[in-house]
């Protein structure tokens, strides 16, 4: 139940950073580098906050990593500059394809294999997103397709590093601090291009401090309880959530296609999952 209950939590905070990032960049209230470094800063403010509330002031240096750090930032700047140009079911596609593809090698890498249930359970969801997002996908132009591609690969290197982790607020934190070294250079090269608004302000603190921080530390939570494999695979609900999302919030159309293959999307993660307790409860 720990493990449902974070990774549908965990899911809905990656559907919302997706929700909001359009929200602030669709209509230029806010330039993609500020937004990210915004989101970043919030972020790490919020995550010591926590902790200083919540354990007086526990000392967390010596948790989550640099390679962390680094992985988080370059996934949330490229994350941001890939979507002032893609499409949203473009960005999607690339997006979790990306992170499946990382994801799923490093798993195989290390010997972990799938039992047949997993099997079908991925391929239905992979159908269920070939339908969500191929009929709507525009051509990409190769700089923002190389983008959002590295933010995937960056992303899954960040989950798989969240396995080893025994304090996923502390891990979170730790990361999300150290991340900010890295936007000092950022806005100095972006400085050109930098505009913000209250409303775009406000969408990057929201997707910083909710969606990003505390969201990322449950998703190292589930994730200790999660093969890269299904670390994988759960990641694909994101886009369906995201879809159903845009349908609340932006008054986007919901269409039968959408539906249906939202169905298709949590149906076959709900399958993989139930094959995972299966296996572990007869092991």
């Amino acid at each position: 139940m720990v493990t449902i209950a974070t990774t549908v939590v965990a899911m809905l905070a990656f559907a919302g950073n997706s929700i909001l990032c359009r929200m602030a960049l669709a209509n230029g209230s806010i330039d993609a580098a500020s937004f990210t470094a915004i989101r970043l800063i919030s972020g790490a403010i919020a995550l010591a906050l926590v902790m200083l509330l919540s354990r007086s002031g526990r000392h967390f240096v010596s948790h989550g990593s640099w390679l962390g750090a680094i992985t988080l930032f370059l996934y949330a700047a490229f994350f941001s500059f890939a979507y002032i140009s893609l499409a949203a079911a473009t960005g999607a596609l690339l997006l979790f394809g990306s992170v499946q593809g990382t994801m799923i090698a490093v798993a195989l890498y290390r010997g972990e294999r799938p039992v047949g249930i997993e099997v079908l359970g991925w391929l239905i969801a992979v159908a269920g997103l070939v339908v969500l997002m191929l009929p709507g996908a525009t051509a990409p132009s190769p700089g923002a397709a190389l983008y959002m591609a590295a933010a995937g690969v960056a992303w899954g290197v960040y989950s798989i590093l969240g396995k080893k982790q025994t304090d996923a607020l502390a891990a979170t934190c730790a990361n999300f601090m150290r991340s900010v070294v890295f936007v000092v250079p950022l806005l100095a090269i972006s400085i050109a291009e930098l505009t913000t608004s209250w409303n775009g302000l406000l969408l990057a603190v929201c997707s910083g401090a909710l969606t990003s921080g505390l969201g990322y530390a449950i998703w190292y939570v589930a994730l200790r309880h999660l093969s890269s494999l299904q670390g994988a695979l759960v990641q694909l609900s994101v886009p369906a959530i995201a879809a159903l999302g845009g349908v609340v919030l932006l008054s986007e159309a919901l269409t039968l296609q959408t539906g249906l293959s939202g169905l298709a999307i949590l149906g076959g993660v709900l399958v993989a999952l139930a094959g995972k307790a299966g296996r572990s409860g007869g092991s």
